[in-house]
């Protein structure tokens, strides 16, 4: 990457002008930071290494800054410009054809242009989804199964050894309501009349599995006893509802490496050695009403938590006590939990668990997700699991497409609420934030059919100096620079949890393409063009950016289409080459478009 080098080049002069006494520091020298300013004006990097230096080397900011200035124009080639900005700051310019020749990089690299190394290697368990066992996955299940998918994606681009797992709650109170629910339904198949209780689930769904209970078993269970009834029930029961969320999960394009299962876990006899780990500890007490409390006050919560009730059962929190020591023996070094926020405060009992547990709460990374308001035509539309009258994914999905529900659910912070109108979703559109990205990618294809057509062999990846030379608009500049800080943007979401960096990069990346390919084609300055110089050197560009931008979508787990419909706002033919000039370029930042986020 072009700001590697930035770095590397920055270092290295540093290094010279300490070794020649011109900044005098002693012990190891700070690393280098570079961004890109707030402002293009100010160049395509800044640094405020000499701020940082001014302490130790007992200098003035400026004086330093001054001193690095000079080490880097004595290079040449390189950089266009160096200037010392406010109280110290470094404002670089690089030369355009270092950009345009790095641009084989991308050639190189193809379809894993974007994966970097991190400074560490880390194996990474993401759990995310792990929804009851109790129906089909809802709408609002939806946010955190692509959240999570996108940021175990965003570690394996990063080069972590990332693990997918749902955690099956198939243990508790909820289930056994499961249980009952499919009883009374194969009851009443049966031709009985039953009146369900008000906590029992009503859905269909719940129908559909007593069907195949009978389907499969006949009367068996009618005059069976409630001890060989329930269990069995229970366990067939869960069988079907898993076989539901796997069904939504693949109809989603959401796989996982592992399903845990918290009943599994109290087979293993893990949830007692847990607690009999703390009770060893002296981290566990029994409460006057006979209840067992977790001593989570010792480790920053606000209060004590029981693990188990005076009934002798265990509370969820000890099932989750389990969970995570069991993650943590297996050797991850980092745990990435997607949860509901309305779980926010569950997490200081958790890492209170951690801490007791001997392992370190920092391992514990918690990334909450906000509900969604599901609207079509501005009115709501219901929801709501226990009335029987929920809108599922997999109906949404079957509406608006899967690639569309992803970007809808992925484009705006996790912790942000935020409206999912389906009738914009299904909107040929560029109002329509999923139909904007994949029409940008299906654009650029289509330049480089046109290419084709017109006999242009498409680049190979071998650097065409002439070309090269060719290129050299602001726009074309600006272009090379996006692609060629993609990796950075991947690596930045991935570290900071944020995977809706990526969809507001691809609307930005995508917006300047758009600007560009409409500015110049009004001026003659088209990307296929009677001049085969400037041709071979733009084409060079889009393909180089298509890739990028097919990268962007695969790490979104969206496709990136060679063709489309053209639809509102966008061309009326497939052929934007040959679309008339007088088209209006589409909005850089779409109605629905995420809010702005640096990088």
């Amino acid at each position: 990457m072009v700001r590697d080098e930035v770095q590397r080049r920055l270092t290295q002069a540093l290094e010279r002008v300490v070794a020649a006494g011109e900044i005098p520091i002693e012990g190891p020298l700070p690393e280098v930071g570079v961004e890109h300013p707030r402002s293009p004006e100010h160049g395509d990097f800044a640094t405020n290494v000499a701020m940082v230096l001014a302490r130790p080397a007992k200098m003035p900011p400026r004086r330093i800054a001054e001193i690095l200035k000079q080490a880097l124009e004595e290079e040449g080639g390189f950089f266009a410009s160096v200037a010392v900005a406010g109280p110290g700051f470094l404002n670089l310019r690089v030369e355009p054809r270092v950009y345009f020749e790095a641009l084989a990089q991308v050639y190189e690299a193809g379809a894993a242009y974007g994966r970097t190394e991190p400074p560490r290697r880390e194996k990474i368990c993401v759990e995310f989804v792990s929804a009851n066992p109790t129906g089909p996955m809802h709408v609002g299940h939806g946010r955190g199964a692509v959240t999570g998918d996108v940021i175990a994606e965003l570690f394996a681009w990063r080069g972590h050894e990332v693990v997918r797992e749902y955690y099956l709650n198939d243990a508790g109170a909820q289930v056994d309501v499961l249980a009952t629910s499919v009883y009374l339904r194969y009851r009443e198949l049966h031709g009985e009349e039953v009146t369900l209780p008000e906590d029992c689930y009503p859905g269909d769904y719940v129908i559909e599995a007593a069907r195949k209970l009978k389907a499969r078993d006949g009367a068996r269970w009618l005059s069976a006893p409630e001890s060989e009834w329930r269990p069995a029930l229970r366990s067939f029961a869960i069988a079907e509802m898993r076989r539901l969320i796997e069904a939504d999960l693949d109809a989603f394009n959401i796989h996982f490496d592992v399903w845990s299962s918290e009943a599994e876990l109290k087979a293993r006899g893990l949830i007692d050695e847990a607690l009999a780990y703390l009770r060893e500890k002296g981290y566990l007490y029994e409460a006057d009403n006979g209840a067992v409390l977790f001593r989570s006050t010792a480790f920053g919560d606000d209060k004590d938590r029981a693990v188990i009730k005076a009934d002798g059962s265990y509370t969820y929190l000890a099932g989750d006590i389990a969970y995570h020591w069991d993650k943590l023996k297996r050797g991850f070094d980092r745990l990435v939990n997607v949860w509901g926020a309305d779980h926010a405060g569950y997490v200081p009992r958790v890492k209170a668990a951690i801490e007791a547990l001997g392992f370190d709460p920092k391992k514990l990374h918690v990334l909450t997700v906000q509900m969604v308001n599901l609207t079509r035509g501005g009115q709501p539309v219901r929801m709501g699991k226990r009335s029987g009258e929920f809108v599922t994914l997999r109906e949404v999905i079957d509406e608006v497409g899967r690639d569309a529900t992803r970007i809808f659910y992925i484009q705006r912070r996790s912790d942000a609420q935020f409206d999912f109108d389906l009738e914009l979703a299904k909107k040929a559109s560029l109002d329509n934030p999923v139909y904007y990205l994949q029409y940008g990618h299906a654009r650029m294809a289509s330049i480089l059919r046109k290419a084709r057509s017109r006999g242009y062999a498409l680049p190979d990846g071998a650097v065409d100096e002439a070309a090269l030379e060719a290129l050299g608009l602001p726009e074309e500049v600006a272009l090379a620079r996006r692609i060629l800080d993609f990796p950075h943007v991947l690596a930045a979401a991935a570290d900071a949890l944020e995977p809706h960096r990526v969809v507001y990069w691809l609307h930005e990346t995508i917006g300047a393409f758009h600007g560009y390919y409409t500015k110049y084609g009004k001026q003659g300055e088209r990307v296929v063009s009677d001049d085969p110089v400037k041709t071979r050197g733009r084409l060079y560009l889009v393909q180089a950016l298509k890739q990028v931008v097919a990268n962007g979508l695969a790490v979104l787990g969206v496709d990136a289409p060679e063709r489309m419909e053209w639809g509102e706002g966008a061309e009326a033919a497939g052929d934007p080459e040959a679309a008339s000039e007088t088209q209006a370029h589409p909005p850089a930042t779409p109605d629905g478009a995420v809010e702005s986020r640096g990088t």
